[in-house]
């Protein structure tokens, strides 16, 4: 403990609260009648404090210095000889104050004194001084004391008037009240032992006839303490930041200053600490908490310090609210608090531990390079740079390729990405470990499996392999004249995808001519349902659309034209004549307009018609020979030809 004590220079010079000072003096006023005069004030102490007062002389007045009870020193202004009105009716005097330094410091103020004419005799109170004793809080409008002066004229002369006097601090005027005819002094306001413990008031009392010269006394009000103030708990330090759970028995946390503006035993103290742990202890020197680890020891003069009274443990407790209560030996006793925190400062005692000893993540197969695919989470109950969790992956490899090409984990948060695009097909699951180390001195670590599967989805859609297809589109020649359920075209649709994802079904989703066709979902076969279909239309779009059974589903569609075909193996040579009869229709319309046109054209024409169907002939034939010999018996007789 440091006591520094602040020696005081002579820097500031006494100063009064005002410019001037008026006094009225009867000319009857005796030799020897004083007048308190306001005081000087100086803010330093000791020796260079306030210490006298002078006047200038003029032969009528002198000047008196009286010290108060608290040491504080003011002037009385002393009549030496007899005033006369007549001769002088004003004097102006210059009362100067002076400190004691060398030199001294001053400070002056003018004395206006006038003279004026007054009754004969003044006021006179029964005693110089009085010394009245009151406890602190006494209630408002208790009697302090009855003052009585008398004065020996009669009439309004004789009437007395008390006041206070003019120089009275303002404080007094705050505290207390006189009545002017009974010159009863009363409590006006909240008497404070420890502010004020002595009150000196100055009274006057003065007649009312003309010119009066007041009488004055002196009441001292020695105030009687009560306990009426609480202990006051000050922290002169407090440990700044955390303190360590390695820290011995012992450790100094604060220094405390417990003060009482109470005198005697409402001024003595009993000290104990609490916590947010539990009860505490009690005792004036010291006093330990029950499951607090910290104790109270008295040193001296109010003194106590705070210290840890065992080890500490951080996982256990890693804050505590430390409370200070202050009692006082009073009748009835107060107490007053004061708190302040500690915390713990870990040491790197715990490793990271995970939530879980296996992690299952899931990712779609034909994932893009990057995609989250979860995340594993260890936690450390220690604080700092000990309880910041660092993740890492395990070095180890499938399949002769290290892991750290199939996955990357984020060191600060355990999200686990994804740095190739897995195929079920090829994979369907691979495991690793990971790592989660504490950034502590030195470190601590554990670690976790990861299990990824690898969900097939459907990611491929069916492709038409039959019919052959160009632009989505294949035509299909039908043999006229076949029976009800004839299997025109078979589809077939190959997926890669697993599972129902790779199962197939087939629709006809749109037709040109409706209920002309059907196809079997499952074996893709096209038949024919109307054996007149020919009739109806000899060339039939359908739309086929193939869907897998995958969750989304894909699906193809394609685009098959249907024509009837009279030139092919199976149909009779009967058939073929009414074929060539068929086709000479179908150009006689444009032979004839050709021939309205021009003879030379129309021959033209004509020669262009013959060649072109022979070469009809050869191509339709062999078509039709192809056709029917892998799909169909022979009907009567039919040419053979080598194919």
């Amino acid at each position: 403990m440091v006591k520094v004590d602040i020696t005081d220079i002579n820097d500031n010079s006494p100063f009064f609260p005002s410019e001037q000072i008026d006094i009225d003096i009867s000319e009857n006023a005796f030799p020897g009648t004083r007048f308190p005069l306001t005081s000087a004030h100086d803010p330093d102490s000791g020796d260079y404090g306030l210490k006298t007062y002078v006047i200038n002389h003029n032969g009528l007045f002198s000047l008196d210095v009286k010290s108060r009870g608290d040491g504080t020193k003011f002037p009385e202004l002393v009549i030496d000889k007899p005033l006369d009105r007549e001769e002088q009716s004003h004097h102006n005097l210059i009362l100067t104050a002076l400190d004691g330094g060398n030199p001294p410091r001053s400070a002056t103020v003018q004395i206006n004194v006038k003279v004026i004419d007054s009754n004969d005799n003044s006021p006179v109170f029964e005693a110089p001084s009085y010394m009245v004793e009151i406890p602190e809080n006494s209630p408002i409008g208790r009697v302090v004391i009855d003052l009585n002066a008398t004065d020996a004229d009669e009439g309004s002369n004789g009437e007395v008037i008390y006041s206070f006097s003019g120089y009275a601090p303002d404080r007094v005027h705050e505290l207390f009240s006189i009545d002017p005819n009974t010159g009863v002094i009363q409590v006006k306001g909240n008497l404070d032992y420890e502010e004020n413990n002595l009150i000196e008031i100055d009274v006057q009392a003065r007649d009312q006839g003309p010119n009066p010269i007041p009488a004055h006394c002196k009441v001292t009000v020695k105030v009687i303490d009560k306990n009426d103030n609480a202990p006051s708990i000050g922290f002169v330090s407090v440990r700044q930041g955390a303190i360590s759970e390695a820290a011995p028995p012992g450790t100094v946390i604060a220094l405390v200053r417990v003060t009482d503006k109470d005198s005697g035993k409402n001024g003595q103290l009993q000290c104990r600490v609490l916590g947010n742990g539990g009860g505490g202890g009690g005792g004036s020197s010291r006093a330990a908490l029950g499951n607090v680890p910290f104790k109270l020891e008295d040193n001296y003069d109010n003194f106590y310090t705070v210290v840890t009274s065992r080890p500490l443990d951080r996982e256990i407790q890693d804050e505590y609210n430390v409370t200070i209560i202050a009692r006082d030996n009073g009748n009835p006793s107060l107490d007053s608090t004061n708190s302040f925190t500690v915390r713990i400062l870990d040491e790197n005692d715990n490793p990271p531990i995970f939530s879980k000893s296996m992690y299952a993540l899931q990712v779609s197969a034909n994932n893009i390079p990057g995609e989250y695919l979860g995340s594993v989470l260890a936690q450390d109950p220690d604080l700092g740079q000990n309880g910041t969790v660092s993740y890492s992956i395990f070095p180890s490899y499938i399949d002769s390729v290290s892991i750290s090409t199939y996955v990357s984990i984020n060191p600060r948060n355990g999200a686990i990405y994804a740095l190739r695009t897995f195929y079920y097909e090829l994979t369907k699951y691979f495991e690793f470990k990971v790592i989660a180390k504490d950034l502590g001195t030195p470190h601590l670590e554990s670690n976790a499996t990861v299990r990824v599967s690898v969900l097939d989805v459907n990611n491929n859609a069916p492709v038409i392999i039959l019919p052959s297809l160009q632009n989505d589109t294949a035509e299909i020649y039908v043999p006229r004249n076949v029976g009800m359920g004839y299997v025109i075209s078979t589809v077939r649709a190959m997926d890669i995808d697993f599972g129902e994802s790779g199962r197939v079904t087939y629709e006809i989703i749109q037709e040109s001519k409706e209920n002309l066709f059907e196809i079997d979902p499952v074996t893709g076969e096209i038949r024919l349902i109307n054996p007149h279909w020919e009739d109806i239309a000899p060339v039939v779009e359908l739309i086929i659309k193939v869907t897998d059974n995958g969750k989304p589903s894909l699906s193809t569609v394609a685009k098959l034209i249907i024509k009837a075909n009279s030139d092919c193996l199976g149909c009779y040579e009967d058939d073929n004549v009414i074929g060539e009869q068929r086709d000479w229709d179908i150009y006689l319309p444009v032979l004839v307009a050709l021939s309205a046109i021009s003879i030379i054209l129309f021959a033209a024409m004509v020669t262009i018609v013959v060649k072109c169907k022979k070469e009809n002939k050869d191509v339709g034939s062999y078509s039709g020979r192809a056709r029917a010999y892998t799909s169909q018996p022979k009907l009567g007789k039919m040419k053979k030809k080598e194919i």
